[in-house]
């Protein structure tokens, strides 16, 4: 054991490279305080064979490009990236407005899948682990109108596939197979399932409970 793992006290580290307040807000809620570090990748510069892959690749540049910053040392980096999969085609968050409109009438009556890359970076030892959660969403029937009342409140344009799990949207979504947490963004037992391959507990993790 390293001098600087002896001596540590409390949770190791946890840095988010991520913006987004979802995912910040599914750790806060499994107990655990992460940090939070923009990875600022490019995401348009990265493509692969298929939506799974996309996820995968997408969030590994995450997870490297905070890693291999001064502030991210001995930490535990966590990068995700999520695109839903519709006809074999990846979509990511909607260019504007009238894509947002448009994603949607396709969407409706239809089932899609929410596929989420992982990937959680050591930086105290290098190792890493990935892996894509992936989850059905059956999206719901919302009229022309109700789409675009939802399109007017600007939310789409800034999430994956364009609607949310728990946000305006959520009246619109008739069920999901799956993990919930994978499609507002992060699925919890996927990150134990890549933390244990580190060597590392998700329990050791929590924070102490506030009185």
């Amino acid at each position: 054991m390293n001098a600087h793992h002896a001596d540590r006290t409390g949770p190791r580290r946890l840095i988010l490279a991520s913006q987004s307040p979802a995912r910040l807000g599914l750790l806060r809620q499994a107990g655990l305080a992460p940090e939070v570090i923009v990875s600022g990748v490019d995401e348009d510069a990265l493509s692969a064979d298929s939506p799974a892959r996309l996820a995968l690749v997408l969030a590994e540049a995450k997870a490297r490009a905070v890693a291999e910053r001064p502030a991210a040392a001995d930490a535990l980096v966590v990068g995700c990236d999520s695109v839903l999969e519709l006809d074999g085609q990846a979509l990511g968050k909607p260019a504007d407005a009238e894509e947002a409109t448009a994603r949607w009438k396709a969407m409706r009556g239809r089932s899609g899948v929410l596929q989420t890359g992982h990937c959680v970076i050591d930086t105290a030892t290098g190792a890493h682990a990935s892996a894509t959660a992936s989850t059905t969403v059956r999206f719901g029937h919302p009229e022309d109108a109700e789409i675009a009342a939802y399109v007017a409140s600007g939310e789409p344009l800034y999430v994956a596939g364009a609607f949310t799990l728990d946000g305006r949207s959520a009246p619109f979504i008739d069920g999901i197979d799956g993990d919930p947490g994978n499609v507002i963004g992060l699925s919890l037992p996927l990150l134990r399932r890549l933390l244990a391959e580190l060597g590392t507990g998700i329990t050791d993790l929590w924070q102490p409970p506030t009185r």
